[in-house]
């Protein structure tokens, strides 16, 4: 099930320019963004994804941003190499593992504060869902030791990679999911972005699409026209529940044409 039509809002761009918070590449490192630990099983229900649809990959997958998840670590088993990257990735990684820590103890507040957001108990249980947390983030400490090299520490909308580098982009809980750090032209310049350093024929996949609060976003429809004026397709795919949860949606792009380029250069 998708929804593939992109309506022409009222206003498709902001008349004026980025939050102070959102103005500049360094954005994504605000401090109010959360650093979370999530397990490959998680990332495969959040975005929709299988096991075997990232193994049969026929290039590299970009996790941007990947935090201290266990992604890189647990889809190498699979044959599928991924390249995260964040801001927090210039931080050692005893810093990027207590903000870790710290999300996961927001996590568990707001689980109690808002159920509905999160996995239903009688699936998964809280406490060991976040004991998956617990065991990524050992994950990502080890790997990141191990393999330096595929954590790149960069920020949107300015990602240091070649055209079409990506056979698959995923990005989870930040373009929609900080509505009061990250203005509409940056979320835009920012999906752009994601876009370029996609593969022709590849995929970028955007999740949540609201804020903490479970909020939809309101400047969805602005940026997917804006999006499609750049000749980027754009459709909000509906994905199965994870660990009994809700339906979930993902804003899934696609490059139409030339490849995008960025608005930050």
């Amino acid at each position: 099930m998708a929804d593939r039509t992109a309506t022409r809002p009222a206003a498709a761009r902001s008349t004026g320019g980025p939050s102070a918070a959102a103005s500049g590449p360094s954005a994504p490192g605000a401090s109010g963004a959360l650093v979370t630990s999530r397990p490959l099983d998680e990332y495969c229900g959040l975005f929709g994804l299988t096991r075997a649809r990232l193994a049969a990959l026929p290039g590299p997958l970009l996790d941007c941003p990947g935090g201290a998840a266990g992604l890189v670590a647990e889809a190498r088993t699979l044959g599928c190499r991924v390249i995260a990257t964040d801001p927090v990735y210039a931080r050692p990684t005893a810093e990027i593992t207590a903000r870790a820590l710290a999300a996961r103890s927001a996590t568990a507040a707001a689980m109690a504060a808002r159920p509905r957001l999160y996995p239903e108990p009688r699936h998964c249980p809280p406490d060991r869902y976040l004991r998956s947390w617990d065991r990524a983030r050992r994950l990502f400490a080890a790997d990141r030791a191990a393999h330096p090299e595929q954590y790149v520490a960069a920020a949107l909308p300015r990602l240091p990679f070649a055209d079409g580098t990506f056979a698959l982009t995923l990005s989870g809980y930040l373009v929609f999911a900080y509505p009061e750090l990250f203005g509409p032209e940056w979320q835009l310049a920012a999906l752009a972005e994601l876009v370029r350093v996609t593969a022709p024929g590849g995929e970028v996949h955007v999740h949540p699409l609201h804020d903490g609060e479970g909020r939809r976003s309101t400047r969805l429809d602005a940026v997917r026209y804006a999006l499609g004026e750049l000749r980027i397709a754009s459709e909000v795919r509906i994905v199965p529940p994870f660990a009994g949860g809700r339906h979930r949606r993902v804003l899934v792009l696609r490059r139409v044409g030339s490849p995008p380029r960025s608005h930050h250069r």
